[in-house]
């Protein structure tokens, strides 16, 4: 039977990937990456999958790691980049760090070889011609200005962000409730009529004083001179705040009013950070109006100088940077296709999800769907269990919208998916820990994971993997 191919557009992690697997499938394909036809401002090389920042694909333990655990399931899926980064891996703990011009020398190598792979050079400019009927646009933060344009015209001016102003979020089992409490300000019912949406951490004056210095001194990430990231007023960074006045987050994002403690009624806060449910499951809060540009490690110890999140669980930090996403909830559907025009699918980046990992595994289901579509068989994303599904659900309708531009990238952690109680005793009726709870709490859910993965793989139509399946011990 002779197939047309499916176009990938974007030679990077996701649309490696992506390639990949639709070859893997049987079905040709075409990939086009502009480089060194165009280049960016960011790459250095013509090489396929090129790791322009870290080398580091981050923690490789899927017993007690949620990117540990998307390593093992893309594993257990014939994933082209985690092949090649075991296949190059540098010591690094117990991190997945490669070498990368080795990484992306190998990547390139496995696809130029491929008989079912055809790899264009050339820039897409603008919308994909009308006959390629089934397009992946893989372009990442760095998507070209005009098919950036063309993506605009297609979705809507305000569905494409070119920045990311993004405040921490955490997870509902780190927050303190004997310090926070639950309260709309004003008691103010919203329109699911809750007048408890938000949680609440109070801070007296000295604490609010000393979290103002610490938020002055902190040390902070510079933009890269072609970033040009621009501050917007609604979106300030909240160290910015601070610089323009000790008060000025005690009347802004901090500002107590119309709140009462629960805890003690009596006491009046000096200030009050809010926390804002994320996710449809309510396992993740975001530090409402808390954007920053503070650096990662600074941000951990500063915001856990904050009552009630002292030992804080942060499934992501916060950011400014340049950064081309699509609002995904809005946009796209299951399959990863654009609504308004179902030849289009997204992977990597641009569809929200944050990191190497993350990225490669939209390109890697992206690449399936795409696949299995072009050989007539049905084929549904994984069950939100996985991590894989877990992110796909994420940016498909499991964010809540809580307002214009609320949605924001992410990266894999826990709070995507569905908890699993862990036992709080052991065999002999002894309490167990809270590391203990939370260890066997995670093993639970990366085993339910590899299991329900395995299961799906087993009903998938037309890819084979190649690559031993990860081992699901016992708890």
């Amino acid at each position: 039977m002779s197939l047309l191919p499916i176009h990938v557009i974007g030679g990077g992690l996701a649309g490696s990937e992506a390639a990949w697997q639709i070859a893997q499938a049987g079905v040709p394909v075409i990939l086009h990456e502009m480089r060194p036809v165009r280049g960016t401002d960011a790459h250095h090389t013509d090489g396929l999958a090129e790791l322009v920042c870290s080398n580091s694909f981050r923690a490789d333990d899927w017993t007690s790691n949620a990117v540990g655990l998307l390593h093992a399931e893309m594993r257990n899926l014939d994933s082209l980049i985690l092949a090649c980064g075991d296949a190059h891996q540098v010591p690094a703990g117990g991190a997945l760090a490669v070498d990368r011009d080795g990484f992306s020398v190998a990547v390139t190598a496995r696809l130029t070889s491929h008989p079912l792979v055809t790899i264009e050079r050339g820039e897409v400019a603008g919308e994909p011609p009308a006959d390629w009927d089934s397009v992946i646009i893989a372009t990442g933060p760095l998507t070209s200005p005009d098919l950036a344009a063309a993506i605009q015209g297609l979705t809507g001016e305000d569905e494409l962000s070119f920045f990311d102003a993004i405040a921490p979020i955490v997870t509902l089992e780190s927050v303190d409730m004997d310090i926070a409490w639950r309260q709309s300000r004003y008691d103010k019912a919203g329109p699911g009529g809750d007048t408890q949406a938000y949680i609440n951490c109070p801070m007296d004056r000295d604490q609010y004083e000393a979290f103002i210095d610490a938020l002055l001194a902190g040390p902070k990430s510079e933009f890269r001179e072609w970033e040009n990231v621009p501050y917007f007023d609604g979106c300030l960074p909240i160290e910015v705040m601070a610089e323009r006045g000790r008060e000025t987050l005690r009347h802004g994002p901090m500002k107590p009013v119309g709140l009462t403690n629960a805890h003690r009624p009596e006491d009046k806060a000096w200030a009050v950070v809010q926390l804002r449910q994320d996710n449809a499951l309510g396992s993740l809060w975001n530090m409402v109006g808390f954007q920053t540009k503070l650096k990662h490690g600074a941000q951990s110890e500063i915001f856990r100088m904050i009552p009630g999140l002292e030992k804080a669980v942060f499934a992501r930090l916060g950011g400014l940077h340049r950064n081309t996403f699509l609002n995904s909830p809005r946009l796209l559907d299951r399959q990863l296709r654009l609504r308004a025009q179902p030849r289009l699918r997204f992977a990597g980046q641009v569809t929200g999800v944050e990191g190497y990992v993350e990225s490669a595994a939209m390109g890697l289901l992206a690449g399936r769907l795409a696949a299995a579509e072009r050989l007539g068989q049905a084929l549904e994303a994984p069950p939100a269990t996985t991590a894989l599904g877990s992110l796909v659900n994420h940016i498909t309708g499991g964010h809540l919208d809580s307002g214009r531009g609320s949605f924001q990238p992410m990266n894999i952690n826990y709070g995507l998916m569905p908890l699993v109680e862990a036992p709080k005793r052991d065999a002999d009726g002894r309490r167990l820990g809270s590391k203990v709870r939370s260890h066997g709490r995670k093993l639970a859910m990366g085993k339910r994971a590899l299991a329900d993965l395995a299961a799906w793989a087993s009903d998938a139509p037309g890819q084979h993997s190649t690559h031993q399946s990860q081992a699901v011990p016992e708890i």
